[in-house]
Order: structure tokens, then sequence, then C-alpha cells
């Protein structure tokens, strides 16, 4: 790791400000709107907006990165073609199951949903941290991309909004929503202060992915148990593996979970080699 690389995350703080602060305003007024006109969420059209954004800012983020990491124009292209590729086909798949119905209960002898959310991890989070060019492009990445652009997560307010208009049962909503939110709040501040460089910046954002990471792991708990029956709300009839709903954990959590993961090994790999 080069020195020129050590110091792409210092940016002065006020621009980051700059660069962020927006998305305060944005965010109360999109979730203003989703619980005045519930409608636009059991229409898909979050969904749609979301995926798209997502997918669009993990491919510009990816290039950009993979220009900081002074690859030729070449490899550039190899290394993204061989993230994105795989990466979109694999929504493309989960998308068109989920619209067809396939993760709905009883539609296969085996339930298809637990395969959609923890296989995609099981195969994709050991390459993503075992790629010795995934790391080149974390070292020349700003910390900060990966953690800002889990604002988003803000989108499990929707949650939130489900049960106060009693579609979605409290044991979930209210871990899975207010995890949600605070982890896409909090994204802004350790955010903006990975733009110092500072080891306590870095300390924080370790906290906040693990944060994150435990929010996962407390709604999939719990939903799993309802669609098992674990747990009787009446949930896993009324909205389970039903879509816009289920594209949630079948794919949005398996990327955030691997955004996760790859933030984690940024931040430590830039510990490691600042104590080096």
């Amino acid at each position: 790791m080069t020195a020129a690389t050590l110091g792409v995350d210092v940016v002065p703080g006020r621009r980051a400000w700059h660069a962020l602060f927006w998305l305060v305003p944005l965010t109360a007024l999109w979730i203003a709107l989703n619980y005045a006109v519930p409608v636009i969420g059991a229409s898909g059209a979050t969904t749609v907006a979301s995926r798209l954004a997502v997918h669009v800012l993990i491919a510009l983020g990816l290039w950009l990165g993979l220009e900081r990491a002074q690859l030729t124009f070449a490899a550039r292209r190899n290394v993204w073609l061989a993230v994105m590729i795989p990466f979109t086909l694999w929504l493309a798949v989960i998308w068109s199951a989920a619209i067809n119905g396939a993760f709905k209960p009883g539609a296969a002898a085996i339930p298809l949903l637990p395969f959609a959310i923890f296989g995609p991890v099981a195969v994709g989070v050991p390459i993503l941290l075992l790629s010795r060019r995934i790391g080149d492009v974390l070292d020349a990445m700003p910390a900060s991309w990966l953690v800002a652009l889990q604002v988003l997560r803000v989108n499990g307010s929707a949650f939130l909004i489900g049960w106060i208009y009693g579609t979605v049962p409290g044991i979930f909503a209210l871990p899975a929503g207010i995890g949600d939110v605070l982890t896409g709040l909090l994204a802004v501040p350790v955010a903006i202060a990975l733009g110092s460089g500072s080891r306590e910046s870095r300390r924080a954002a370790i906290a906040w992915n693990i944060f994150g990471l435990l929010d996962f792991a407390i709604a999939l708990t719990i939903g799993q148990a309802i669609a098992f029956r674990l747990i009787e709300t009446g949930f896993a009839g009324a909205t389970g593996g039903l879509y816009p709903a289920v594209m949630v954990p079948a794919f949005a959590v398996p990327t955030w979970i691997m955004l996760h993961a790859l933030s984690l090994r940024q931040v430590i790999r830039r510990n490691r080699a600042a104590a080096g």
C-alpha cells in the first residue's frame, strides 16, 4: 500500500458535509411521502428505485475505485465485468423469481427464500475477502464510499410504516425497521469522520459495520422464525414471500451484508497499514 493510497481518505470535513447533508431532508421527505401514501411502497416503486440506485452506485463506485488503483484499462475492464456481470445476473434471477411468486410459502417443495438469503453470502463473502484484486481496489478507494452507500438503509422505515398501518407485526417491524434506519442515519457521520483518515474514525466504522450486521442477524432470525411458524403472527401468510417485499430479504439483505464485509476488510487493512 502506497503513501498516496493511505492518504486517500483525507478530505476537508466541510466538503464532506456538503456532499452528504442534502440526504437528511430528502430522507425525511421520502419517509413522510411513503407514510402519507402507502400505496407507493405496495406498488413496488420503492423497490425498483432502490435496486436501480444501488446497482448504478456500485457499478460507478467500482469503476472509480479501479481507476484509483492505477490499473491498465484492460485490467479495469476485466475486473469490472467480472464483478458486475454476475451481480446483474443475480439481480435479474431474483427479481424474476420474486415477480413470478417463486418465494411464496408452498410454491416449492423446499422453501427457496433461505437459499436466496444465505447462498450468495456463503459464496460471495469469501471471494470478496480473499481476492487480491479486490483488496487493491479497496486500498485505493476512500473508505467513506462503502459506508455512505448504506445511507439507503433508511428505506427500512417501510417496516415501521407497515407496522403503523397494521400490515407488518411489531415483533419483526420494530427491531428490523429501527435497526435499518439507525444504520442508515449513522452512516452519514461515520462516512464524514472517515474523511479525516484517523484511527478513531476507522474504529467507529468497524463498530458501525458490526451494528449493521447485528441488525440483519436479528431481523433474519425473527423473519425465519415467522416463516417457519415458530412465531405465529399471520405475517408469513399475508406478506411473506410476496413481491415487492420479498426483494428485501432475497436480494437487498445479502447485498448489504457483502458491502459490510468489504467495508470491514477495507478499514481493517487501513488500520494494519497505519500500524505498520
